[in-house]
């Protein structure tokens, strides 16, 4: 999610996380946009979840922040955040498969662990999968590298899960609270950072009208676009996806994934 801090929605995910000691830290604001460089190599301070894959090896990735597509210069990915959702997943599936579109879905962990009927349903369809931590803290990039890893980890292990084995293969930060620490951690299993581009803010719901403007006037600025499938009533951003993927198309766009 876009840098939307201090949800009620997002407090009642965290009361329901795993409980980890926590040291706060002083550290920089991350933004999906930034791309520090540095960082030591992490050690993992909970149990790898299974990988997923035969022989149960992981190929490490690039840990600085994707954003390109894997469709080239006129690709466009479309990225849907905070679910699954059992209201608003199911509809926004129904309109990626009728529009021909595929996506990659940032889940959060325990709504992972909670739906993965869903969780299987968008892999069915041929979408992929990125771990958005385990309770969605924005405020990640301030704790300790042991929170760190027990959100990171812990989410994959659930998604991985709950999907029948296939491992997210992105990583994106709750609002955007990157830390060397955190990308390189996600990179060493095989979970590229994934920032965007484009911000619908349909968190905000700002009206149907508005968000399809946002996408239209920023597309440019870059190929990823965030929307969101959960944290309330998503019908504006079922609405806006119904204007904004038609027009994409028609301005010469395809649809991708993010660079891995």
């Amino acid at each position: 999610m876009a840098q939307h801090k201090g949800k009620g929605w997002h407090g009642r995910l965290l009361a329901a996380a795993l409980g980890v000691t926590t040291l706060a830290a002083a550290a920089s604001v991350w933004t999906a946009q930034a791309d520090p460089a540095g960082g030591r190599q992490p050690q993992a301070r909970v149990s790898a979840p299974h990988d997923g894959h035969e022989g149960g090896t992981v190929a490490k990735v690039a840990a600085d922040i994707a954003h390109a597509s894997d469709r080239g210069p006129q690709g466009v990915n479309i990225t849907i955040d905070d679910g699954p959702d059992p209201v608003w997943t199911p509809q926004v599936l129904q309109l990626l498969k009728d529009s021909g579109t595929k996506a990659t879905f940032c889940m959060v962990g325990t709504q992972a662990e909670a739906y993965p009927d869903l969780v299987k349903d968008v892999v069915a369809a041929g979408h992929r999968l990125c771990n958005h931590t385990v309770s969605h803290d924005t405020t990640m990039d301030t704790k300790s590298e042991a929170y760190q890893s027990q959100q990171i980890l812990d989410a994959e292990r659930m998604i991985t899960k709950a999907s029948g084995g296939v491992r997210p293969q992105y990583y994106r930060a709750p609002g955007g609270a990157f830390t060397p620490y955190s990308r390189q951690l996600a990179a060493s299993r095989g979970m590229r950072p994934l920032g965007w581009n484009v911000d619908s803010k349909d968190f905000e719901r700002p009206g149907v009208d508005t968000m399809v403007a946002t996408v239209k006037n920023e597309i440019a600025d870059g190929p990823t676009v965030l929307f969101h499938d959960a944290g309330g009533d998503r019908s504006q951003t079922v609405a806006a996806l119904r204007e904004v993927l038609p027009w994409l198309r028609q301005q010469g766009y395809s649809f991708g994934f993010p660079v891995r």
